[in-house]
């Protein structure tokens, strides 16, 4: 069964990231007050990226990794800047744990 990871963008520019069988259904669904209690709270919420995976699992596996991403690095991916990806998750202190 498909699956689909997806970013939604609440109407205060907090972002929700979220895995589905339906995505059309989903994002009425949390239009609706009906997805998660994250999103019932921040309404309404737009869709601005999603992922197709042949497997569901595939797709919650995804949500989970993305969901621990900055928030730059989240946006990096909405606009479509890949190359930014790598930079985004270079650990800052690695000069810090090199000298350990």
């Amino acid at each position: 069964m498909k699956g689909f990871m997806y970013i939604l963008k609440c109407f205060n520019d907090l972002y929700y990231t979220g895995s589905t069988i339906n995505l059309e259904k989903r994002v009425v669904q949390h239009n609706a007050g009906e997805g998660s209690n994250f999103t019932k709270k921040h309404l309404p919420v737009k869709l601005v990226y999603f992922e197709e995976f042949q497997r569901i699992d595939e797709a919650f596996y995804r949500e989970k990794q993305i969901q621990g991403w900055s928030r730059k690095k989240k946006e990096a991916l909405i606009n479509g800047e890949s190359n930014l990806l790598h930079t985004l998750s270079e650990c800052k202190n690695e000069s810090h744990f090199k000298n350990k």
